[in-house]
């Protein structure tokens, strides 16, 4: 059994919304330094529903393939229904991440919550930056091991 799905190895070869927006209505950072897996998601949106949203990651092929998957998952989508998104729902439409790997889709998770976080300061009039450091303490079930031997990935 191939230890990838078609959909992550296809996500991973020809990622979707790869990029920057410049006049972005939310910009989130995430990272961890232990991993190194590092996202950053763009969101462009009007009247609720986001309409364009990219994405920069740097991390192994299943960080991109989550950050691509989620990206997939919201554009269209009202702001309501993208914070609801979760890195089950993630790692589910890639048609699952080994246990070592969901962390990836944590991050994409996290990624997303920090844009629309983001996005609703500015709407608010706010300016406080939003904490852009993963901290995998904060929830006991979520976990990053990928400290593990990933040199064949």
């Amino acid at each position: 059994m191939a230890l990838y799905s078609e959909k992550v190895m296809d996500h991973f070869r020809n990622p979707r919304n790869v990029g920057v927006i410049e006049d972005a209505d939310g910009v989130g950072e995430v990272g961890n330094a232990k991993c190194g897996d590092i996202m950053k998601m763009y969101l462009k949106i009007d009247n609720d529903i986001i309409t364009d949203v990219k994405f920069e990651t740097f991390g192994c092929g299943s960080a991109i393939a989550s950050s691509s998957m989620a990206t997939e998952l919201i554009k269209g989508k009202p702001v309501s229904e993208a914070m609801a998104l979760t890195n089950k729902a993630v790692a589910e439409a890639l048609d699952g991440l080994p246990d070592y790997k969901m962390h990836c889709s944590v991050l994409a998770e996290e990624a997303i919550r920090s844009a629309l976080k983001d996005y609703e300061r500015k709407q608010r009039g706010e300016d406080v930056p939003e904490e852009k450091q993963h901290d995998e303490d904060k929830d006991e079930n979520r976990f990053c091991c990928c400290t593990t031997d990933t040199a064949g990935e």
